[in-house]
């Protein structure tokens, strides 16, 4: 499948990319930037953020502790000629109120904090490429600059290295699952005798965006689960 043979090339690409990022650089970054947590509860809002992606081993614990609280990754990567979806895995539920909140999210603060996803205990950090408003593709190490907590504190260039190590981790975690979907989703296409359809995945999107009903398959732990949605 074409679709996902392109995006295999770009993870493997960004995947030596952040292999070769510069641990000295991001030390810099960190310790210029001085980031200190205000409790705001911001980052735990879809007005703020999109939604919470949880890796392999999130999803496990999550589950274990409210089975109902994670969905379908709302980035429908691909769609068969049938209109079903395809996902890379799980995020956590938000709540259907003004800000969109984190399904936990209680008085202003976290209810999972010492089980919270890998996500959250890295963020606002991050080591990844992206476009940012002005269309420049390149390097972000932080998230949400100048619109939320506090900035100018003390950070020693130890803790600025350790926040780098747990941070590449996520991000090459966050690739090699991403591959390994890839992958699996080329597989399962080809022994369905599945297309990618992008003119029906189009139409389906809007369908969602309109309140209907819609089938996704979610990747973990090496299989597709079916899954119904609704916005």
């Amino acid at each position: 499948m074409k679709k996902a043979e392109s995006e295999l090339d770009y993870f493997h690409g960004e995947e030596k990319a952040l292999a070769a990022y510069p641990k000295e650089h991001f030390i810099e970054v960190i310790r210029d930037v001085g980031f200190e947590c205000d409790l705001c509860g911001k980052c735990c809002t879809r007005s703020f953020n999109g939604h919470v992606s949880l890796l392999k081993e999130d999803v496990v614990r999550i589950i274990e502790i409210a089975p109902d609280a994670v969905c379908p990754s709302p980035h429908f990567d691909f769609c068969d000629q049938e209109g079903r979806f395809y996902v890379f895995g799980y995020s956590l539920k938000i709540k259907d109120d003004a800000g969109g909140s984190c399904c936990f999210l209680e008085n202003g603060r976290c209810a999972i904090y010492e089980k919270r996803p890998q996500i959250c205990r890295i963020y606002p950090y991050m080591i990844h490429r992206e476009t940012d408003g002005r269309g420049q593709y390149d390097w972000r190490e932080i998230s949400g600059l100048n619109d939320h907590g506090l900035y100018g504190a003390e950070m020693t260039e130890e803790v600025a290295g350790e926040i780098f190590e747990d941070v590449k981790k996520y991000e090459t975690d966050f690739i090699s699952q991403e591959k390994e979907f890839l992958k699996a989703v080329s597989a399962y296409f080809e022994k369905n005798k599945l297309k990618h359809i992008q003119k029906i995945h189009d139409k389906r999107r809007r369908d969602f965006e309109n309140g209907e009903e819609i089938t996704v398959f979610v990747y973990h732990d090496g299989a597709f689960s079916e899954h119904k949605a609704r916005k």
